[in-house]
């Protein structure tokens, strides 16, 4: 199995090297040269392993260039006893009727991010050893809250590696923060960026490019690679928990065998309902994926009319992971749409560069609305679905996978479509306890700070916040630095002291 990029269809390297680089030279996202299959067979042979073995044969048939061994002590690595909170890894829970919910969040930083950031540093330590010689690996990321952490967590103090992570100042949880910046480790940097996701994103894609930029990296034997789903080493771990999530759906007698189902995912960036679309051209048996948006439903607008267009407004939300404009991951579904043709990707993502939109043809938009639903949900419909829903059915969802219910309902009452669903849950409430207990709270009251939001939710729901959350209350704040856009390649240059 080879990689080629989305700007570069000459482009042909192994698994280990996309993994390595993070991005391709040329800007484009690796991508496989074919998408491997499961044979109804294999799936219902995945049905009676644990998710460790489900990860070993999905992931293997990606990365070709790792042995049996590389890949089970990365795998073994990442998912072993007590790092997740859960015996399933990625349980699937019953919310009623047909609609069930695969809790993503039961990993060290309560987001659905460690899913695939607890496997990463393995998979990129294990690739580096094959395609570097002696040199640091320096991981970049850009989030919207919380890849930064699971990331940190992920590759703290991890030989050979140094990690930076940059968020939008205003652009996170209080709880989202508070993890990202008493961060331990001694190969760890945090900074805030006056202005939202999409400036970090685009920020950290600037400096991965930059000639100059690169030339002082190698002098000083540095190279760069990401931790962002741009990278296919956090990307390929996720298509796995929707194959998983299949199986348990076949073993808890949510569909039978065979039979299809519906995928619902809130996204901003679209690497997470990307890989539920992975999954399904790999032959799992999906009907329909289903993208919920929150206001910045740019997403939503684009499979609607096959116009991407980020000259908008955008707004904070209470899902502030998804408040994002510029969705990369997309990049990688369009190209396959379109032929695997990186001329048209290089002319619609120039598009967006330099007039902030581009419409793709009829015959792409077609394939695209035969695959997607899409739909929104605006923070007050959020609140109201939130309330709902915990005293509906007992189920307590954060502001993220509120979204994705919200819109799911619209869907089935739309549509009419009684297919079984899954939906995509991706952070644990504690992380939005504002925001949630306003939504379950009978008369909505002030705290003085996070943990007394926290506890107030604790009491009301009867549930206990993970300890991971809880155990961040009188930790030192080790990163306050805030820097412009303009200026994150300094704030680099300074962390790594070069």
């Amino acid at each position: 199995m080879f990689y080629t990029s989305t700007r570069d269809n000459n482009v042909k390297v192994t698994a280990s090297k996309a993994i390595t680089d993070g991005i391709s030279p040329d800007g484009g996202l690796y991508i496989p040269e074919s998408i491997p299959q499961l044979s109804a067979d294999e799936i219902k042979a995945l049905c009676g392993v644990d998710y460790k073995e489900r990860a070993k044969k999905v992931l293997g048939l990606y990365l070709t260039d790792f042995t049996k061994e590389e890949l089970d002590y990365c795998v073994e690595g990442a998912y072993k006893e007590g790092k997740f909170d859960s015996e399933f890894t990625a349980p699937v829970v019953k919310l009623h009727d047909n609609v069930s919910i695969l809790e993503l969040f039961k990993g060290p930083t309560c987001a659905f991010k460690d899913m695939a950031l607890q496997i990463l540093p393995y998979l990129l330590t294990v690739s580096a050893k094959k395609n570097l010689k002696d040199k640091e690996i320096v991981i970049l990321v850009a989030t919207s809250g919380d890849t930064g952490k699971a990331a940190l967590e992920g590759f703290k103090d991890v030989e050979g590696t140094k990690i930076l992570v940059f968020y939008p100042n205003d652009g996170v949880s209080p709880m989202q923060k508070l993890q990202m910046t008493t961060q331990e480790g001694n190969n760890v940097g945090v900074c805030a960026v006056y202005g939202n996701f999409d400036d970090c994103q685009t920020g950290v894609k600037s400096i991965f490019t930059n000639k100059e930029i690169l030339d002082r990296f190698e002098k000083n034997n540095l190279v760069f690679s990401s931790a962002n789903s741009i990278n296919w080493g956090r990307l390929a771990p996720q298509i796995v928990y929707y194959v998983s999530a299949y199986c348990d759906m076949v073993n808890n007698g949510s569909v039978k065998f065979g039979d299809k189902i519906n995928i619902v995912v809130p996204t901003g960036n679209f690497g997470n309902i990307l890989a539920a679309y992975f999954a399904k051209e790999m032959g799992l048996p999906v009907n329909k994926l289903i993208c919920a948006s929150n206001a910045n439903k740019v997403l939503t607008d684009f499979i609607e009319t096959g116009v991407y267009d980020r000259n908008r407004d955008f707004y904070t939300t209470v899902s502030p992971s998804m408040d994002i404009l510029i969705s990369s991951n997309l990049e990688r579904l369009l190209y396959i749409l379109c032929g695997r043709n990186s001329d048209t990707i290089n002319d619609w993502f120039g598009k967006l560069k330099t007039d902030g939109k581009y419409e793709i043809s009829e015959d792409v938009k077609k394939e695209i609305t035969d695959l997607f639903y899409a739909g929104c949900c605006d923070d007050d419909m959020t609140k109201v679905t939130i309330g709902e829903t915990y005293n509906t059915y007992g189920y307590l969802a954060d502001t993220h996978t509120s979204v994705a219910i919200n819109v799911c309902d619209a869907y089935m009452k739309a549509t009419g479509d009684v297919t079984p669903v899954v939906i995509a849950s991706t952070a644990s409430p504690f992380k939005f306890s504002k925001a949630v207990l306003d939504a379950v709270e009978v008369e909505g009251k002030d705290y003085p700070d996070e943990f007394s939001t926290v506890a107030a939710l604790e009491e009301i729901s009867s549930l206990k916040a993970p300890e991971q959350l809880s155990a961040l209350k009188g930790k030192e704040v080790r990163f306050t630095k805030v820097t412009s856009k303009e200026n994150m390649a300094d704030v680099v240059f300074d962390m790594l002291g070069i």
